[in-house]
């Protein structure tokens, strides 16, 4: 047998280490059936992460998919005003009821649960994590094909949760192209490394703006770092996303789901080949 790397993604072997990693998850609702769950991650925040997130779960719907979001981001969640959704979520007596876009696509929120979406969530991290595992377990999702995970910034509590309690298979990176690239791409892919969770790829946000004139490309924050960084840790490149005012204004007035999809269609084709494998 060849010496263990400790990277589960890469290996088919039914070891302690990986029933150990399995036996930590939480049982979905019994009235769900989530085939495939995508941890949408950075670094750190500004990046447009939840915004590539609502782009990946519109164009993955775009295709025919049932597609849900868990939005994680239990203390600043956004995913619910990206999709125009502002009413509180509903309960019967097979669990929680997702709320659902005007497309159909499933999402559940703390915005959601709130009695005003603007009321601050002071919690610690334990009552947050709780939360996460709540989404899971008491969510009645129903069948989805693709569920994103719309996951806070950083890697602290929440992150480490839903890696250790959700069967994901597989995160995206989202990032910018700054000089803290290689710093934000390194931190999520060695977080991810050590929980055994498959890296899909990275997408790069505001990669460049392109002139509605001209068509020249303009790169506002200068030459990308990205290809380097993306070669240097085996990871792909899944999409280079330009500077979309229209596509902000959209998020920002919650109708995303009219969004242009182009620019992200391929990233989620090679999503979905990964994950079909």
């Amino acid at each position: 047998m060849s010496e263990c790397t400790h990277d589960c993604s890469s290996c088919g072997v039914d070891c302690a280490s990986r029933k150990e990693a399995s036996d930590s998850l939480i049982p979905q609702n019994e009235y769900s059936s989530i085939k495939k769950v995508i941890a949408v991650v950075s670094g750190k925040g500004g990046v447009g992460k939840s915004m590539v997130t609502s782009l990946l779960a519109v164009a993955a719907h775009n295709k025919g998919k049932s597609v849900a979001v868990l939005d994680a981001d239990i203390t600043g969640p956004s995913i619910p005003k990206a999709f125009g959704v502002h009413e509180r979520a509903m309960q019967n007596e097979l669990g929680i009821l997702p709320a659902q876009t005007k497309t159909g696509i499933k999402l559940m929120s703390t915005n959601l649960l709130l009695e005003n979406e603007d009321d601050p969530v002071v919690w610690r991290g334990p009552v947050i994590s709780g939360m996460i595992n709540q989404f899971w377990s008491d969510v009645v999702w129903g069948d989805v094909d693709y569920m994103f995970v719309d996951m806070p910034p950083g890697t602290g509590d929440v992150p480490l949760t839903v890696f250790q309690s959700l069967p994901i298979a597989g995160i995206v990176v989202v990032t910018t192209p700054q000089d803290l690239v290689t710093l934000i791409v390194k931190k999520a892919y060695k977080m991810a490394k050590m929980m055994n969770v498959p890296i899909l790829g990275i997408i790069e946000n505001m990669s460049y703006f392109e002139c509605d004139e001209c068509g020249k490309k303009h790169y506002l924050y200068g030459e990308s770092k990205l290809e380097s960084v993306a070669d240097e840790l085996g990871v792909d490149v899944l999409a280079r996303l330009p500077i979309e005012p229209v596509n902000a204004k959209m998020v920002d007035g919650g109708t995303v789901e009219l969004a242009n999809t182009d620019h992200i269609e391929a990233a989620v084709d090679a999503i979905m080949e990964k994950l079909d494998d």
